[in-house]
């Protein structure tokens, strides 16, 4: 079942640290089957706050989506978005596309 990997980027400094991490990432993700699904775009609020942009990475499990992140590859470029920005950082399982919202309850 698809998984993401989610970030609520609060600041992000363009330094050439970030420019680095981003002409490696995809790298990293390739191997875990990993795609950019949302990237840094605004989103458009209708209920409270966020500021910020959202990145959001799919992976066809959640068991690749903690591989990748724990990954050597990855492991190695984190420092450098960590030293350059502040964010809120979480993997999260998907749903089946037959999921209905009672099914949490059940």
């Amino acid at each position: 079942m698809t998984a993401y990997a989610v970030a609520h980027m609060r600041r992000v400094e363009r330094t050439p640290e970030i420019r680095e991490y981003l002409e490696r990432i995809d790298a990293t993700l390739a191997p875990f089957g990993g795609h950019f699904v949302v990237h840094g775009d605004l989103p458009q609020i209708l209920e409270g706050e966020f500021p910020g942009v959202l990145i959001v990475i799919g992976f066809p499990t959640l068991d690749e989506a903690r591989a990748w992140y724990g990954s050597p590859a990855y492991q190695e470029i984190l420092p450098l978005r960590l030293r350059n920005s502040d964010s809120d950082t979480f993997l999260v399982q998907g749903v089946e596309p037959d999921h209905r919202g009672i099914d949490v309850l059940v």
